[in-house]
């Protein structure tokens, strides 16, 4: 068996990217933009005055610390992970640029949006036992979900992943909901949205993020990442699959993680590695070809494609399940809720100047409060057959950072907004 080499590593990752642009592999417009983005980045280091510097020899001591584990479940079950080269590539960004300054990773934050099944529990697990076990230093690596079984999932993960690496026998407790490795003390534990109330005293050099698409407010992510600045080397990781929830921090993120990779946008952020594989908003469901588009791994193997098909057969025959299969399958944000009254694309897509209100016939709605809570007045005013409609809330200004915390709603960034 040919021994493997940083350079042939390398040599993996250049050849699907080459791939993934040439169409050889397809793949959407957002991860053909992730490979531009890592070819111009690449390029960039041959200039004197670039930050940064590539380190090809820890990229493969991320391979070969894959390597040390096995399979847990499914048809490769028992068996090495070998990384695939849709995960070879991930690693290849984020594990291999440094800051000349200082010797620190480059990319500080991640964000990953994948559909369900491609792996994304087995390679947070690998960022985590990787962060803490192949050193000598003390690391403290918090996995966020929403709610504590969300958190549990990828932890359970981790747990399987150690139990069946030799190498790591005895060197590592697992007791009382977190992991700690004996040397270092260094720890790894699953939190949910409680953590909040703990502050930002954590001190997290990894935090890894599961499914943000679940998660109503950014608060433990917000907790986590303040918690990061006496790191030097941080690493906040995000992997969720798409939503539904328009509203909610991951859809924000979705949105900014997007003009990130996009090169007409203005919008740079050398921290911040995406990857977002997604169908394309053309493209027909029912075209197998694109499943990969979402599905890097699951769409590569027979059981994986049988899987999809029959996902999408019961979303064909069940309506109701077709916004599951499109979130969940195809990676796709659908803003509709289940027996919604209205697709909130089609609400925002009226938005416009509204005219002087003097020559409307204007109907009002009021809402009105007690003493301290929320007092609206909703109208709507008819003109030419064309119809407006404004809102405007207000309360108490010595109430309102109590209403903030038990509403758990921004209204002071409101105010700001107008």
């Amino acid at each position: 068996m040919q021994e493997v080499t940083a350079e042939i590593l390398i040599e993996r990752v250049w050849a699907y990217c080459e791939k993934i642009l040439s169409g050889e592999i397809k793949a959407c417009q957002k991860h053909k933009w992730a490979v531009q983005r890592f070819f111009k980045d690449v390029e960039a280091l041959a200039d004197p005055e670039c930050p940064f510097y590539y380190d090809a020899e820890a990229v493969l001591d991320f391979y070969e610390w894959a390597r040390q584990f096995r399979h847990v479940e499914g048809i490769l079950a028992g068996e090495p992970i070998e990384l695939t080269d849709f995960q070879l590539f991930i690693a290849a960004n984020v594990y291999g640029f440094f800051k000349k300054e200082n010797g620190a990773r480059r990319f500080r934050k991640v964000y990953i949006q994948l559909a369900r099944k491609n792996a994304k529990s087995q390679f947070l697990a690998l960022m985590a036992s990787y962060e803490v076990f192949p050193t000598t230093e003390k690391h403290r690596v918090f996995i966020a979900g929403w709610s504590r079984e969300q958190s549990d999932e990828v932890y359970q993960a981790i747990l399987e992943q150690l139990q069946h690496a030799p190498i790591l026998e005895g060197k590592y407790s697992s007791a009382n909901g977190r992991v700690k490795k004996y040397k270092t003390n260094s720890i790894i534990q699953p939190l949910s949205r409680e953590a909040r109330k703990l502050g930002d005293g954590k001190n997290p050099s990894l935090g890894i993020v599961d499914e943000y698409h679940a998660h109503e407010t950014s608060e433990i992510y917000d907790v986590l990442d303040s918690g990061m600045v006496a790191r030097r080397s941080p690493l906040m990781a995000i992997i969720t699959t798409a939503g539904f929830n328009m509203e909610r921090p991951c859809f924000k993120e979705y949105q900014y993680t997007s003009k990130i990779l996009d090169p007409d946008a203005d919008t740079e952020n050398d921290d911040y590695f995406v990857m977002i594989c997604e169908l394309d908003p053309d493209d027909d469901i029912k075209d197998e070809s694109n499943w990969i588009k979402a599905n890097p791994i699951v769409a590569t193997y027979p059981e994986g494609m049988e899987s999809l098909r029959s996902a999408l057969k019961v979303a064909l025959e069940v309506p109701e399940k077709m916004r599951s299969f499109l979130t969940k399958n195809m990676n796709r944000w659908v803003d509709q809720k289940d027996n919604g009254y209205m697709k909130m694309s089609k609400w925002r897509a009226c938005s416009g100047e509204i005219p002087d209100l003097e020559n409307m016939a204007v109907y009002l709605g009021l809402d009105l409060s007690m003493t301290t809570d929320l007092t609206s007045v909703g109208w709507v005013g008819v003109l030419d057959g064309i119809y407006y409609v404004g809102q405007h809330s207000f309360m108490p200004e010595g109430r309102a950072k109590e209403k903030m915390a038990t509403d758990k709603v921004p209204y002071d960034l409101w105010k700001e907004m107008g």
